[in-house]
């Protein structure tokens, strides 16, 4: 028996939990599922719901930062979703340490 590579064996549990979660989706009659894989390469990839006119879902990750004396901060960088205005008390509180 051939054993897998690394690659192969990380594809095998993506796969696994894909089926994992599109099995209790359809024996619950639902589409949706948190933690939802789309991307068997890139399963860390969640899609956004924007509500953008033309473009309603996006991928990719999404980041707060903030600018200070055109020095550019990342304050948050996330692969799901979450909003942004969580962290202005957080940002205000830093910028009043600078």
């Amino acid at each position: 028996m051939k054993w897998l590579s690394k690659k192969d064996y990380k594809n095998l549990l993506v796969v696994s939990e894909v089926y994992r979660q599109q099995l209790w989706m359809y024996e619950n009659k639902t589409n949706r599922i948190d933690d939802r894989i789309v991307s068997i390469n890139q399963p860390h990839v969640r899609p956004i719901i924007r509500g953008k006119a033309g473009s309603s879902v996006e991928f990719g990750a999404k980041i707060s930062a903030s600018c200070v004396d055109n020095y550019v901060f990342l304050d948050r960088l996330s692969w799901d979703n979450f909003n942004e205005s969580k962290d202005f008390r957080q940002q205000v509180e830093a910028f009043k340490l600078l």
